[in-house]
């Protein structure tokens, strides 16, 4: 039988400092905007294109299912963990890169969900990036959809990072 040499276990601090960056960043951005925008007119940064604007957001992606704040305190719980599962997995840096920026952005929106008003598990998503009122997101949607993104092309188009080694005589499992 082959023994793999697992390197998923390398990339976990990839993960681990992508996570714990995305959280950073993002709650910093999150408490200068409450600061800085709270009864503000939008700030334009690019015209109308590119705005900041501070709402709460008790539902998910273009304020959908705003009556539903519970439903995706558990969603946001069950992503972290089934990312958390999925980090000691990891295959190749790609993969590493799209996991560690999904469980960052997975984690801050269960944070805001469980500890921001109006309550436990009922709690608001601070958003204050207006992408020309398309929709209005924050950090921890950018590095969601850019994990997503990373973790499809990492998928599709990069191949496998773990090596197969045998011992002696055995073949190797393929």
């Amino acid at each position: 039988m082959a023994t793999v040499t697992h390197r998923a276990t390398r990339r976990l601090p990839i993960i681990v400092i992508l996570a714990a960056a995305v959280l950073a960043v993002d709650q910093a951005t999150k408490f200068w905007a409450v600061a800085t925008l709270t009864d503000r007119a939008p700030v334009p940064l690019l015209g109308d294109f590119l705005q900041l604007r501070l709402i709460y957001n008790s539902g998910a992606a273009f304020s959908i299912g705003s009556g539903s704040t519970w439903l995706f305190t558990i969603a946001a719980a069950v992503a972290v963990v089934v990312l958390a599962g999925f980090a000691r997995r990891a295959r190749s840096r790609g993969q590493a890169v799209a996991v560690g920026l999904l469980l960052g952005g997975a984690t801050t929106h269960l944070l805001d969900r469980l500890f921001r008003a109006p309550g436990f598990a009922r709690g608001h998503v601070v958003d204050f990036i207006d992408y020309n009122g398309w929709f209005i997101g924050n950090v921890a949607d950018i590095a969601l959809t850019v994990g997503a993104v990373i973790l499809v092309l990492a998928t599709v188009f990069v191949r496998d990072e773990e090596p197969v080694e045998t011992r002696g005589d055995e073949p190797a499992d393929i």
